[in-house]
């Protein structure tokens, strides 16, 4: 009995220092660099957002100078853009200027480039996985049970048309999708829209980001720009959840509920990936049905025998040693 007791401890004991001690990712949308309350586009400081990605054409082995659309980092081996792409690519990360150096970024070819069954938005899976820095960092995105109601403060980014070629930021509240649709009618699907008269960004896939206590979450990305009429459409990210924890391999991407219920940060736990996505029928996530505990055998395990006498595990043991085991297990696969 008083064996039985000490297993079950230095389970417990390992499970709670194990915990967490596989994973490498840090913690998405957290940053080093906040932004300022000035209202109106200006420059964004290096850091500010880790998780924003140039996304450059590649023709004949040459890397075409401007960005061919954004992205954004959401795990340390996928960017998440616009559909419709080329397939031969570029992303450059911890890129803040189009034009000047940039000392803190780093570009990655591409391994694959999946798109979602309509063609709306891609995962870019990059030929090596980046190494997290204070300026190259994952973002969180929403979940499907976010609301982004009318009037929600967000922050959008990206490149404008006619001024330099810093990275741009800019405080946008969100409009209504009645009053978007009545703007312009010939949006269709889930999106978000947001309505700024001193701004017209040109760069496609941008993030739309909103802060919900101290984390970043991407709400959209920017599909339509109608800059006579100031208003900007994003896809809304919070309706391919299920698509986007599908498709991402490695370490899963972390999804954030936006509103939180009574104020509180809520984070929600995506499926683990299949160990390959095909982009029109992704593989049924694999049973979750707990094995069946062995039955009750006396056994002799190593040095705990002697002479004659045999220790005899009991059940709770068995689950004791099992759920040790399936720790180690989880954590192999997942490195």
């Amino acid at each position: 009995m008083a064996l039985q007791q000490f297993v079950c401890r230095f389970t417990v004991v390992i499970i709670f220092f194990c915990k967490g001690c596989h994973s490498e990712q840090p913690e998405c949308g957290i940053r080093a660099v906040n932004s300022s309350n000035i209202t109106g586009a200006h420059d964004a400081a290096p850091g500010s957002w880790p998780w924003f990605a140039n996304v450059h054409l590649v023709d004949g082995g040459s890397v075409i100078d401007g960005a061919y659309c954004a992205g954004s980092l959401i795990t340390d081996q996928w960017v998440l853009t616009r559909g419709f792409l080329p397939q031969t690519l570029v992303v450059y990360l911890g890129r803040n200027s189009r034009s000047d150096s940039n000392p803190n970024e780093v570009y990655r070819t591409l391994e694959k480039i999946i798109c979602d069954p309509s063609d709306t938005i891609c995962l870019l899976k990059l030929s090596a996985p980046v190494n997290f820095t204070n300026y190259i960092r994952p973002t969180c995105l929403a979940s499907e049970n976010s609301t982004f109601n009318n009037e929600t403060s967000s922050w959008a980014i990206g490149y404008m048309s006619g001024v330099s070629n810093n990275l741009k930021e800019a405080s946008v509240s969100i409009l209504g999708n009645n009053e978007c649709t009545a703007i312009y009618p010939g949006i269709r699907g889930s999106i978000i829209c947001t309505r700024a008269s001193d701004l017209c960004w040109n760069t496609f896939g941008a993030p739309l980001m909103t802060q919900s206590e101290s984390v970043w979450l991407q709400s959209g990305l920017l599909t339509v720009i109608k800059c006579d009429e100031s208003l900007f459409v994003y896809t809304a990210l919070s309706q391919y959840q299920k698509w986007i924890s599908k498709t991402v391999t490695g370490t899963p991407p972390g999804f954030v509920t936006f509103p939180s219920p009574h104020s509180s940060l809520q984070t929600t736990a995506p499926p683990t990936a299949p160990p390959t996505a095909p982009p029109t029928a992704p593989p049924t996530a694999p049973s979750t049905t707990s094995p069946t505990a062995p039955p009750i055998i006396p056994t002799c395990v190593g040095v705990f025998c002697s002479g004659e006498n045999l220790i005899h595990f009991t059940y709770s043991t068995s689950l004791c040693v099992l759920v040790v085991l399936l720790h180690v297990f989880a954590g192999t696969v997942g490195n």
